[in-house]
This record gives C-alpha cells, sequence and structure tokens, in this order.
C-alpha cells in the first residue's frame, strides 16, 4: 500500500521510497526513510494534500509524493 491510501489516524512504517533522482531526494530530505514511522493526522477533501506526523514534526505531503511511498500498517 502506498502513504496515499492510508486513512486518517493510522501509524504506518515505511516499507519503501520509490522515484527516481530529484524527487527521491527531496522525499529522503523531508525525512521519510525506510523504517521511520509516519502518522496519517489528517487528507484534505480532495486527497491533496496529506498531513502527517514525522520524526518528530508535522509535514503536508502531495499527493503525487505519496504514492511513491510504499508502507505497511505498523504493529
Amino acid at each position: 500500500m502506498t502513504l496515499k491510501e492510508v486513512k486518517p489516524g493510522t501509524t504506518v512504517l515505511v516499507t519503501k521510497v520509490s522515484g527516481e533522482g530529484a524527487i527521491k531526494r527531496r522525499i529522503m530530505d523531508m525525512g521519510i526513510t525506510k523504517g521511520i514511522e509516519i502518522y496519517v493526522r489528517k487528507v484534505a477533501p480532495l486527497g491533496d494534500p496529506v498531513e502527517v506526523s514525522v520524526r518528530g514534526y508535522e509535514l503536508s505531503v502531495r499527493k503525487a509524493d505519496a504514492e511513491l511511498i510504499d508502507v505497511e500498517v505498523a504493529r
């Protein structure tokens, strides 16, 4: 599943960051790397952007970028 598909109020674990070049680097520079937990706070009415908590700060991620982040539900 990707970050775009996660419902608000769910904590997920990043399994893979897809994409290439500058796009992948930008996502990783935001602190989203393999193995990190992300809490999905809310999703805008049209699905863009997705507001998340990662590494102790709030972050808004565009829908196109959220599709590049593979996640699994944290246990």
